[in-house]
C-alpha cells in the first residue's frame, strides 16, 4: 500500500501519484564506508532520467515484486544497466504478498534477464555459503573449481571470488525478503557491503560529472556532481573557471555543507552555469544518453494571459532540468519532446505548481529527421562592411546513428589552421537542421574544401556566419531524405492471442522475429514504424485484457515510408528559417546575395569553384 511518504519521493506529485518521478539521493554510513543511494524513476515515460542516475551507479540494486515478477520495464532497466555495465544486486521483495512466488519469479530472471542469477538467499539463515552456492561460485572460477575438487575450501578465497563475479557482471545475487517490514534488509545490507568494492584516486587531478540540475524553493540552481578523481574544496575553481562557493551534502530534500569532497562523493554545488546533465569536468569525456523521445506536442495556453517569452522562460527551466525536452519554438508554435501521455501530465502540473500557468498540450506527434542520399557542395560568404569570410564545404552522407561529423580537406596554406578549428567548432556547436520539415540533420559530415579570410577584417564569428549559411546552402541543393523513427518491441500475451496479435502487427508494418513460447504464454519481438505503433499501445492492454505486458524503446531511424505526404503536410519554408543565402559588400556597404546566385558572386570564379571541389 502507498502511504505517500517515502522518504525519497518526496516530490508533492510524486506524492499525489505514487511513483518515482525525480532521481532522489541519499546517503548512509555502514562498516565505516559511505553509501549514496540514488532512487529512480521506475516508469518508462522517465527513462531518461533513470538513465542520468544509472550512469552514475557503481552498482545497482533491482527491487522486483514476488507477486508481479519481472515485468516489461523491467526488462528496459536490465538493458539499461547491461549497456552501462553496472554491476546489479537483486531483492526480492514483497514475500508476505499474497500469490508471492520467489522461485517462480528466479526461474522467471533467469529465462528472461540472465541465466547467471546466484541465489544467496540461504545468507538470511546462515552465515557461510551452501553447498550449492560454493559450487555455483566455483564454476565461475578455474582456480576454485580445481581447489573444490581437491575439498580445500576457503571461505575468504570465494568471497573474493565472488566480489570479483559481481563485479564483473558474472553472476547476480539475488536476496529476498518484505521491505516494509525490514525483512531481509539487515542481511541484504551485509551481502551488499560484502561484496561491493569501488576503486577511486583521490590522489589524481580532479574530474567530475554532472548527472542533475535542479532548482531549490528560491529559484537557484543547483547541479548534483559525481567526483570521478581527485577532490574539491569550497572556494576552489573548477576546470571551467566557475568558483565553488558551497558544496552540499544530500539526504533527501535536506542535506549539510561540506568544507570539502573526494572521489566517489555525489554533491550539490548551487549557484554553477552552463553545466549541463552528462556534462564532465576535468576530462574530455562526454556522457551520451541512448533513451530519447521519439514524439513531441505543443504547448496549449491563453496567449493573452501570459506572453509567449513568459513561457519560454518557465519551460526553459524545465528544460535545464529535463534536457530531452528540446523546447523549441518556431512559427509562433511552443513544442516539446516527451517520453508519454505520463510525463505530459507531470508536465503540466509542473508548470501550474511551479509558475501558476495552467497549460494544455495538443496531439503528440513523431520526431523526424533529415539526412541526404548523396554529396552535395554548398558555399557560404559572410561580407558586411569590416567583416569577412567564406566557406566551402561538401556534405558527405554517413551511416546511420552517427550524427553529424566534421572533417577538413582543405590546407593551412589555402587556410589557418586556427579558422578551420573554429569552423570546426561552429559545425558541432547547433543544431542544424534539415529544409524538407525544419528536423534535425543527422547521419552527414561536413567536409571543409575551402576558405578564405582577411588580415584585418575576419574575427571569429564571420566564420560562424559563414559556415552556417555554406551548410545550409549545400543542403537547398542536396537530395534529402525524411527520417521516421523506428520501435523496437517485446510483447507477451496469452498464447491463444498469437493469431490476432500477428494480424495486428502486419497491419502496422511490423518486422517481427519467430514467436517464442513460455509455458501457456507467446514472446513476440521486432520493429515498426513508431507512427503507427505509438497509438496501438493502450489498444494492446485493451486486447490482452491486462493480461499482456509491452515494452517500447527507439530503435533507429529509416526513411520515411511517406515522406511526399509528410513534407506536405509540414508546408516548411526553408528559406524562412536558416538562411542559405550570403552577404557580399559593394560600395562600401554589404547586400544579399539569394543562396541559388551565389556562385556567380564568389570570389573564387565559378569554373574554378567546380575545378576544386568535384
Amino acid at each position: 500500500m502507498d502511504h505517500q511518504d517515502a522518504f525519497l519521493d518526496s516530490h508533492q506529485l510524486e506524492k499525489q501519484r505514487g511513483i518515482t518521478i525525480f532521481s532522489g539521493l541519499a546517503h548512509f554510513e555502514m562498516n565505516g564506508d559511505t553509501y549514496y543511494w540514488l532512487d529512480t524513476p521506475g516508469h518508462v515515460d522517465f527513462s531518461t532520467e533513470m538513465e542520468r542516475a544509472v550512469s552514475m551507479m557503481d552498482y545497482a540494486v533491482l527491487i522486483i515484486s514476488c507477486a508481479e515478477g519481472v515485468q516489461s520495464h523491467t526488462e528496459t532497466v536490465w538493458q539499461l544497466l547491461k549497456e552501462y555495465n553496472v554491476p546489479v544486486f537483486i531483492f526480492l521483495n514483497k514475500l508476505d504478498r499474497l500469490g508471492a512466488d520467489p522461485e517462480r519469479v528466479l526461474a522467471q530472471m533467469r529465462n528472461r534477464l540472465s541465466p547467471d542469477m546466484l541465489d544467496l538467499r540461504s545468507f538470511q539463515t546462515e552465515c557461510l555459503f551452501s553447498e550449492e552456492e560454493i559450487e555455483a561460485i566455483a564454476e565461475r572460477d578455474e582456480d576454485l573449481l580445481e581447489r573444490l575438487f581437491d575439498g580445500g575450501f576457503d571461505e575468504g578465497l570465494w568471497i573474493d571470488s565472488l566480489r570479483e563475479q559481481v563485479r564483473q557482471r558474472q553472476c547476480f545475487p539475488v536476496m529476498a525478503g518484505v521491505a516494509l517490514e525490514g525483512r531481509g534488509i539487515a542481511e541484504f545490507l551485509k551481502v551488499l557491503a560484502l561484496l561491493s568494492t569501488t576503486e577511486y584516486t583521490v590522489e589524481a587531478s580532479f574530474s567530475a560529472r554532472c548527472y542533475q540540475v535542479r532548482h531549490d524553493a528560491q529559484g537557484q540552481r543547483i547541479c548534483f556532481l559525481k567526483l570521478l578523481s581527485g577532490s574539491l574544496r569550497v572556494k576552489d575553481e573548477l576546470p571551467d573557471g566557475q568558483k565553488v562557493n558551497e558544496l552540499r551534502q544530500y539526504h533527501g530534500d535536506k542535506f549539510h555543507p561540506l568544507e570539502s569532497a573526494q572521489a566517489g562523493d555525489i554533491v550539490g554545488i548551487p549557484g554553477l552555469e552552463g553545466i549541463r546533465p552528462g556534462d564532465t569536468l576535468g576530462t574530455d569525456c562526454k556522457s551520451v544518453f541512448h533513451t530519447e523521445p521519439m514524439m513531441a506536442a505543443d504547448v496549449l495556453w491563453d496567449e493573452k494571459a501570459i506572453p509567449a517569452f513568459r513561457m519560454m522562460q518557465a519551460l526553459r527551466i524545465l528544460e535545464d532540468e529535463e534536457p530531452t525536452l528540446t523546447v523549441t519554438e518556431q512559427r509562433g508554435h511552443i513544442s516539446v519532446h516527451v517520453m508519454g501521455r505520463i510525463q505530459l501530465e507531470v508536465l503540466k502540473e509542473q508548470i501550474a505548481s511551479r509558475f501558476g500557468y495552467s497549460v494544455d498540450f495538443g496531439p503528440t506527434h513523431v520526431l523526424y529527421k533529415e539526412t541526404i542520399a548523396a554529396p552535395s557542395i554548398g558555399v557560404g560568404h559572410y561580407e558586411p562592411l569590416r567583416h569577412y569570410a567564406e566557406c566551402h564545404v561538401r556534405l558527405v552522407p554517413t551511416a546511420p546513428g552517427t550524427g553529424i561529423s566534421f572533417r577538413s580537406c582543405c590546407h593551412v596554406d589555402t587556410l589557418a589552421l586556427n579558422w578551420q578549428r573554429l569552423i570546426a567548432g561552429h559545425v558541432s556547436e547547433k543544431q542544424h537542421k534539415g529544409v524538407l520539415t525544419g528536423a534535425p540533420l543527422t547521419d552527414v559530415c561536413v567536409e571543409l574544401l575551402t576558405g578564405r579570410a582577411h588580415l584585418k577584417h575576419t574575427e571569429g564569428g564571420d566564420f560562424r556566419q559563414a559556415t552556417y549559411r555554406a551548410i545550409r546552402n549545400a543542403l537547398m541543393y542536396a537530395d534529402s531524405v525524411l527520417l521516421e523513427p523506428i520501435a523496437g518491441f517485446s510483447l507477451r500475451a496469452p498464447a491463444d492471442m498469437y493469431g490476432s496479435l500477428a494480424g495486428a502487427l502486419n497491419r502496422m508494418q511490423a518486422e517481427v522475429d519467430l514467436p517464442e513460447y513460455e509455458d501457456d504464454t507467446v514472446i513476440l519481438r521486432g520493429e515498426a514504424p513508431y507512427a503507427i505503433f505509438a497509438p496501438w499501445q493502450e489498444e494492446f492492454l485493451s486486447l490482452t485484457h491486462g493480461r499482456g505486458a509491452l515494452r517500447v524503446w527507439m530503435s533507429r531511424y529509416a526513411p520515411a515510408r511517406d515522406q511526399a505526404a509528410i513534407v506536405e503536410a509540414a508546408a516548411y519554408n526553408p528559406l524562412a528559417d536558416d538562411t542559405p543565402d550570403s552577404v557580399f559588400c559593394s560600395h562600401g556597404a554589404g547586400f544579399t546575395v539569394p543562396w541559388n546566385e551565389v556562385r556567380n558572386y564568389m570570389h573564387m570564379s565559378h569554373e574554378e569553384f567546380l575545378e576544386k571541389n568535384t
